[in-house]
């Protein structure tokens, strides 16, 4: 089979791989209908985060099960189904607790030894853990298909960072970062009722599809004048939830800064480029909280879904450019230079 393969920065690679099979009696076998480029993605790209050669790449997909194991008891061959971006036994503590993140026996797809996401199937372990269940007629619906491949990873993580943050009905809330994540972290602060959305961001196109989901104000200044700028809209005491998305130093600082007292940031942002910023006097003066983490999106989807489904969210809105698997070396390219903001793979 073909599979998306990393040889180094800039490296990018479509390449005959060994055929997806069923090893344990745990795992299922995934035929991809589509998948996408995350922005986490690029920091393999870019030679910032460590990758070596000839490993595969990819955490976001869809698809129909082909086969099972033996112990699988939740699937069968046809269903259509949606993988979180990463993969949970769902029985042990950790997962019953909703944080299948942290699950021992879990990984992420794209590991030394596993299979990624941007190819043509997935050996999936622990499908009954893992995997979360879409109606098989969804699989013909293509309108619908960037919506649920969201869920997959920026929606989640999107609501993951609203959720931590403790966003609520009315509240005033703050989303630094424009990608596909803070986008997404607009819409799950709308879909939970905040009452002012303030998206942080600079490019016309992205602030755009936030004010589509929900963002009342934009605000593309960055450090101490973005913060100036919030405090000036918030009359000067900031937002009672803060939604970090982008990962840096610069960004958290600003995350922190423009936080209300009482408080709290929800960081989802990918960590690098330095340390975190966290001026821990800061918080601890004006009561500000600090959550988040990996977003546990097998816990997410299945109460995400719903809204998908009916169309009461779309957060398929974030894909403005689709390619063939042929295609996913450009689609690299057009993400690092900031042409398209997700790329979504068709199959």
């Amino acid at each position: 089979m073909r599979a998306t393969v990393i040889h180094g920065p800039n490296d990018i690679r479509i390449e005959q791989v060994p055929d997806a099979v069923v090893q344990r009696p745990t795992d299922a076998v995934v035929r991809v209908v589509s998948a996408c480029i995350c922005g986490s993605d690029l920091w393999a790209y870019r030679g910032v985060a460590a990758r070596v050669p000839g490993q595969r790449i990819g955490h976001e997909f869809l698809g129909i099960v082909e086969e099972v194991g033996a112990e699988v008891t939740g699937f069968a061959r046809g269903d259509f189904v949606v993988a979180p971006f990463v993969w949970s036994d769902g029985t042990c503590d950790h997962c019953r607790e909703g944080l299948h993140t942290s699950c021992p026996q879990g990984g992420f797809w794209g590991e030394v030894g596993s299979d990624g996401g941007q190819g043509e199937a997935v050996r999936v372990p622990f499908a009954d853990g893992t995997l979360v269940g879409l109606p098989k007629e969804a699989a013909g619906e293509e309108k619908l298909l960037p919506a649920l491949l969201a869920l997959s990873d920026v929606m989640s993580t999107g609501h993951h960072a609203a959720v931590t943050a403790g966003v609520r009905p009315g509240s005033t809330v703050a989303v630094v970062g424009d990608g596909a994540v803070g986008l997404c972290g607009v819409l799950a602060a709308q879909r939970l009722g905040a009452g002012r959305i303030i998206a942080l961001g600079r490019h016309e196109a992205r602030t755009a599809i936030a004010r589509t989901f929900g963002a009342t104000d934009v605000v593309a200044e960055r450090g101490a004048d973005a913060v100036e700028a919030v405090k000036a809209l918030t009359g000067g005491q900031g937002a009672h939830a803060v939604l970090e998305a982008v990962g840096t130093e610069e960004s958290m600082r600003t995350a922190i800064s423009i936080a209300r007292d009482g408080g709290a940031v929800g960081y989802v942002g990918v960590p690098h480029g330095g340390p975190a910023g966290v001026d821990i006097a800061q918080m601890f003066d004006r009561n500000v909280s600090l959550r988040g983490g990996v977003a546990p999106a097998r816990a997410y989807i299945p109460e995400l879904l719903p809204d998908v489904l009916s169309g009461a969210i779309d957060p398929g809105l974030v894909f403005d450019r689709t390619v063939g698997l042929d295609g996913v070396p450009e689609g690299y390219r057009a993400m690092d230079e900031r042409t398209a903001l997700k790329v979504r793979i068709a199959f």
